[in-house]
């Protein structure tokens, strides 16, 4: 069954599921088997994630580079690139792919292949999302997590009119570059303001000098407070974002805890 855990208990339970995947398909490599990551972020931002990643597949007996190769694919928040890595990662016949909390690069591996095993981490319904058939029973190629990220959104936003009660004006920050969360966002939020009689004011941002460019506009336009969309793209950028609110004295709602601790 599809379930909701932490960011860290996915990674891990991404090792542990490339231990489960059957002989056979982790057999097809020559030597060494070949584990196929992707993301939409970069290494350096993700750095965290990828430990734990590695952390998971020691916990389950994988040590990479003693009885596993790891072949990473990193698309640097450039999301049109995914497919093309993918499809990489499909020519060099991995035995499986992880796509860790990254629903761009889950859909992505998911279109390009449909015989290699996938273990994903998404932020919205996979069944919706095309991924797997059903929660009970996913069948196809694919299996993982979906954090319930998106049906959090609008309780993000009402904690954050709890914090700033007299706020009226709440920017929300969007990657368009990630249809899925920034529909999905933009839809919710919208929403949630109506009922609270808040205006919104969407910023879109795919780029570390696109989110400068927020933070101006959010200047300009008296943003009263920041409700951040969950992207891994943000959460790579995630020191900029939480310096940048600090700094203009804004008020934010992130979709984790990490942008938080940044601020403490």
């Amino acid at each position: 069954m599809t379930v909701t855990i932490g960011r860290r208990e996915l990674l891990v339970a991404l090792g542990v599921t490339v231990a489960a995947w059957p002989l056979a398909a982790r057999a097809q490599q020559p030597g060494m088997p070949v584990i196929g990551f992707i993301n939409g972020a970069s290494a350096v931002g993700s750095a965290q994630q990828a430990a734990a990643f590695r952390k998971g597949l020691t916990d389950a007996g994988y040590i990479e580079g003693q009885n596993v190769t790891v072949e990473y694919r990193w698309a640097e928040g450039q999301y049109d690139q995914l497919p093309a890595l993918a499809a990489e990662l499909v020519r060099r016949r991995v035995a499986v792919i992880a796509a860790p909390g990254s629903t761009p690069a889950a859909l992505a591996v998911k279109a390009a292949t449909a015989t290699i095993p996938i273990v994903f981490g998404v932020t919205d319904d996979p069944v919706k999302l095309g991924l797997v058939a059903n929660l009970a029973r996913p069948g196809g190629n694919a299996t993982g997590i979906n954090f319930f990220v998106s049906e959090a959104v609008p309780k993000r936003l009402g904690l954050l009119r709890d914090l700033v009660p007299g706020a009226v004006r709440i920017a929300v920050m969007i990657n368009p570059g990630n249809v899925v969360s920034a529909e999905t966002s933009v839809r919710e939020v919208q929403k949630a303001a109506d009922a609270f009689g808040l205006k919104m004011q969407v910023l879109n941002a795919s780029n570390s000098g696109e989110i400068d460019a927020a933070f101006a506009a959010m200047s300009r336009e008296r943003a009263e407070a920041l409700f951040v969309a969950p992207d891994f793209f943000f959460h790579s950028r995630r020191v900029q974002l939480a310096t940048s609110a600090a700094r203009n004295g804004i008020p934010a709602t992130y979709a984790n805890r990490n942008y938080a601790e940044l601020a403490d």
